[in-house]
């Protein structure tokens, strides 16, 4: 049997430097284990998800940041972006350190998350195309649907900003409505 009993822990002024370095650790994993070294999605530092793009997150006022935690050890993390006025949140970054995979530590994360925000009406998320073990866990684990995929024929409206270098182009978009 997975263990899914995890924990969400906010995330500590003294950790965000490892939380940021495990963060791109886990998605270069994905981008490595799909491409090898052949892999040209990442940005001119090799990452998949730029440090800039995670800290964003973590300073967005609106966003609560947790380390997930597996019997006192860092085992992931998780960004939320929640509107408490709307109830539609979104899931802005939810990783597992590589050696952890497999073990339902994603999915106890993310019942964690409904359970700390039960108001909430829809959740949304993307991923990239390659990453087939995200699309699994969040339609097939987590209850959310394909809505969009954003490609060169469909950008990201609602993301007119986003930096070319910011990882694979080619994104599927995730809700969940509760």
């Amino acid at each position: 049997m997975k263990n899914t009993r995890v924990t969400l822990v906010p995330l500590k002024a003294d950790d965000r430097e490892q939380f940021i370095s495990d963060n791109q650790l886990a998605f270069k994993y994905g981008a490595m284990e799909e491409f090898g070294m052949r892999d040209n999605s990442t940005d001119d530092g090799g990452e998949i998800i730029s440090r800039e793009t995670i800290e964003r997150c973590i300073d967005d006022a609106n966003n609560e940041t947790y380390r997930i935690m597996l019997d006192g050890r860092k085992v992931g993390g998780v960004i939320l972006k929640i509107d408490p006025v709307s109830n539609h949140n979104y899931l802005e970054i939810l990783f597992t350190l590589p050696e952890e995979h497999s073990k339902g530590i994603g999915y106890g994360a993310w019942l964690a998350v409904e359970a700390t925000h039960p108001e909430t009406k829809i959740w949304e998320t993307c991923t990239p195309y390659f990453e087939k073990r995200n699309i699994h866990f969040y339609v097939n684990k987590c209850g959310f649907h394909i809505t969009e995929f954003y490609c060169e024929k469909n950008p990201d409206v609602n993301n007119p900003e986003k930096e070319s270098n910011e990882g694979p182009d080619e994104m599927f978009r995730f809700v969940k409505i509760m």
